[in-house]
């Protein structure tokens, strides 16, 4: 299982239920990396995004029993999750976010692709600096990009202990 999300250099990702910055290339990147994949998000995620994602199977993790939309399976567990994606190649499952759904899913996930945004809008919403944390490695450090004034780089870190 894999987590995808773009972070701002103080590792935060959200500000008022989403993303601070928003660009092109990121967008491309995220669709190009998930394409004909499973994404895992959190409703307020998934609503955020307004639609389920085209070409891929999308779970919307809610704690609301009621809860229910168009396009998307619903589950309200972690363990009901992980049943659905049980017979899908790890390499094509993805944690879309937010915040709270990226940690409990963390601990699962053996590769995390992450665009690394250099500038730190206010955020409320953080995602685990994996630079610090000692089970993780930067694997891949994508060149320095611009776009629109954004400065960014495509980056892949794996996990160097056993899920």
């Amino acid at each position: 299982m894999n987590v995808i999300v773009a972070v701002n250099s103080d590792w935060g990702i959200g500000y008022n239920s989403t993303q601070t910055i928003v660009f092109p290339e990121d967008r491309q990147h995220f669709k190009k990396i998930t394409d004909g994949g499973v994404v895992i998000a959190g409703r307020v995620t998934f609503e955020d995004f307004g639609r389920p994602l085209p070409n891929r199977k999308n779970i919307v993790l809610s704690r609301d029993r009621s809860y229910g939309a168009d396009g998307v399976t619903v589950a309200h567990s972690i363990e009901e999750v992980l049943a659905m994606v049980s017979g899908c190649s790890a390499d094509k499952v993805f944690v879309i976010g937010g915040g709270s759904v990226y940690d409990q899913f963390l601990p699962q996930c053996t590769h995390a692709y992450i665009t690394k945004i250099h500038k730190a809008p206010p955020s409320d919403t953080f995602f685990p600096n994996l630079d610090e944390l000692p089970d993780w490695s930067l694997i891949t450090r994508g060149e320095t990009q611009e776009s629109g004034g954004i400065n960014y780089s495509f980056n892949l870190y794996r996990r160097t202990t056993d899920v």
